[in-house]
C-alpha cells in the first residue's frame, strides 16, 4: 500500500502553498501566493512560475503517479502559463487559478483516495478532438474571410 502524500512529498505541498495560498487578503477568505506577484514581472515572472510548477510536476512524476494524473497536472500548468501570459487578463487569472494547488489536490486524490488511476489516453484523445475542431473552425472562418475579400475585388 502506498503512503499518503503528506509523508512522501511534504515539501511539494509547502512550495505549492507558498506559490498559490501563502497570503490572505485582509477581511476576506481570498488567498494568493507568490505566483501572481512574481508574474507581474514581464516574461521572467511567467517563466519563473512555470519553472517552479514544472519542477513540482517532475518531482510528482518521479514518485510514481499515474499517467492520467500527470496529464491532468500538465494541463493545469499549461492553462495557467498560457492565460497567465496575457497582459492584464493574465494577471487577474493568476490570482484566481491556482494550478499548483489544483495539482496537489489531484495528487492527494490519487494517493489517498485511489482516484485518477490508469492511462491518460482518453484525455489525450479528447484534447486532440477539441484541437481538431478548433482548427477546422479556424480554417472555415479563414475560408469565409478570403471568399468575402475575393468577392470585394
Amino acid at each position: 500500500m502506498q503512503k499518503p502524500i503528506s509523508s512522501k512529498l511534504k515539501w511539494v505541498e509547502r512550495v505549492s502553498y507558498l506559490m498559490d495560498e501563502q497570503f490572505r487578503l485582509p477581511g476576506t477568505k481570498f488567498r494568493f501566493g507568490l505566483d501572481p506577484i512574481i508574474n507581474l514581472i514581464p516574461v521572467a515572472g511567467d517563466l519563473g512560475g512555470f519553472a517552479v510548477s514544472a519542477v513540482l510536476l517532475l518531482t510528482m512524476a518521479k514518485h510514481g503517479v499515474s499517467s492520467k494524473v500527470l496529464i491532468l497536472m500538465t494541463l493545469n500548468i499549461i492553462l495557467d502559463s498560457t492565460i497567465g501570459a496575457i497582459p492584464v487578463l493574465g494577471h487577474i487569472f493568476d490570482f484566481a487559478y491556482k494550478s499548483n494547488s489544483r495539482n496537489i489536490k489531484l495528487l492527494k486524490e490519487h494517493y489517498d483516495e485511489g482516484k485518477h488511476q490508469g492511462s491518460g489516453a482518453g484525455i489525450i484523445a479528447w484534447i486532440v478532438i477539441v484541437l481538431l475542431i478548433c482548427f477546422l473552425l479556424f480554417a472555415y472562418v479563414l475560408w469565409l474571410v478570403i471568399s468575402w475579400l475575393i468577392d470585394l475585388i
